[in-house]
């Protein structure tokens, strides 16, 4: 159907913004009126069934008012990522699975457009002089655009689609990503006031999994979550604050890092501070925070609960260059209390790996260790279609101090 109505839909659309009023807000309603009379008028002598007709008119609306082709995979809550590599290639992710979608933009022109109208939504700003941008779209689905010259098959644009409701540990126990028992004990863990930092590859569930485990901050404490683009959707809580950096734009503004956010929010007498995810030196403020009596929980990505560590030394490095290793380490040990690894594995799965408490004294050669507390261990029944498994305790908690403080204790 693309190619055979290209030029009707291009001829409609040219015709129904030529009858737009501007001066005056028109609804979706008034839109699909003009589209309905232009279409008619230019179907009147062809043959055409009811569902392409509708599938027709539809298309030309989002080519006006939306994201053009993109619309229709953004509204499909089976897709979970979007890829556009140019005008003509267009992959989509669903169930875990890459597949490559069979529309096109009919012109570069318009998916410049279309890349215009997803940043202006959120007052971002994409051009050559600045031509990588993150945003989000209007139901929270994550974007990130790269322009020429940078993106040589260019532009493109990455969206990374959420649930429109959030996934709770309920639903993750039942998808297979932990245990009862691990909930319950990250549970007790959260309400003891444990700093935790969640670890794992790109697409393992980090930014779900964090969501999920915020539930259980009690609700009447003040929570403020400070993300690159907001996409946590924390809920039950009255006390919440969401911080989001901006970038610089043509208007002059100043950027607003999340350097700045964290500092600003130990002013706003924060019980819980979440930040999304750290990259780099805003993991020097992030571990102030954790070490000035904040309880904090973040994100980052690693291969591993160890390599972690390594990983939050060097972004500590990068945010405060002129701090010795040791002091930088003795800040890690501090401030992350425990280090939960998610995986994404070979049959797409996402579980978690491992649970680790941060050892609080350092080895005798100066290093961080971890205590290993469970790890998912793979059983011998399975296959590259289903992994089966059990999560295995390993050690125990050392650290208790925050556990007697509240009155808690974990399950054995």
């Amino acid at each position: 159907m693309e190619d055979r109505f290209d030029g009707i839909k291009k001829s409609v659309r040219q015709k129904v913004m030529g009858c737009i009023d501007y001066s005056k807000d028109i609804s979706d309603e008034e839109m699909y009126v003009l589209v309905d009379k232009e279409l008619s008028e230019r179907l009147r002598h062809v043959a055409i069934s009811v569902e392409d007709r509708k599938r027709l008119r539809m298309q030309i609306f989002h080519s006006i008012r939306k994201l053009d082709i993109l619309q229709q995979l953004v509204d499909d809550p089976t897709v979970t990522e979007i890829m556009v590599n140019g005008t003509e290639n267009i992959f989509i992710e669903k169930n875990g699975s890459l597949f490559k979608f069979d529309g096109r933009f009919e012109s570069r022109d318009k998916l410049e457009d279309v890349v215009q109208q997803i940043v202006a939504s959120c007052n971002r700003v994409v051009n050559q002089s600045q031509p990588i941008v993150d945003a989000r779209l209007e139901n929270g689905s994550r974007v990130n655009i790269v322009l020429g010259p940078v993106a040589l098959n260019g532009p493109i644009i990455t969206i990374r689609r959420f649930p429109d409701k959030p996934i709770d540990m309920a639903k993750l126990i039942e998808l297979g990503s932990l245990s009862p028992f691990l909930r319950d004990y990250l549970k007790i863990l959260i309400k003891a006031g444990y700093n935790v930092f969640i670890s794992g590859g790109t697409g393992s569930g980090k930014t779900t999994f964090l969501n999920a485990l915020s539930d259980f901050i009690p609700k009447d404490l003040r929570v403020l979550t400070i993300e690159d683009s907001a996409e946590l959707q924390i809920i039950g809580v009255p006390n919440l604050v969401r911080l989001e950096s901006r970038n610089a734009n043509v208007e002059g503004c100043k950027p607003i890092t999340i350097r700045d956010l964290i500092k600003s929010s130990l002013r706003m007498r924060p019980d819980w501070i979440i930040v999304g995810e750290v990259r780099g030196g805003e993991c020097v403020d992030m571990l102030q925070a954790m070490n000035t009596g904040h309880m904090a929980m973040s994100t980052g990505h690693s291969n591993s609960a160890s390599d972690m560590l390594y990983r939050l030394e060097t972004m500590s490095l990068m945010g405060m260059g002129e701090l010795p290793l040791s002091a930088v380490r003795g800040q890690i040990s501090a401030g992350i209390d425990i280090i939960v690894h998610l995986g994404r594995l070979r049959d797409r799965s996402r579980k978690v790996l491992e649970i680790s408490e941060v050892e609080k004294e350092l080895d005798d050669n100066g290093r961080i260790t971890l205590n290993p507390l469970f790890r998912f261990c793979e059983s011998a029944e399975s296959t590259d279609l289903k992994i089966k498994g059990e999560w295995r305790k390993i050690g125990e908690l050392k650290n208790t101090e925050k556990l007697e403080a509240a009155g808690l204790r974990l399950s054995s």
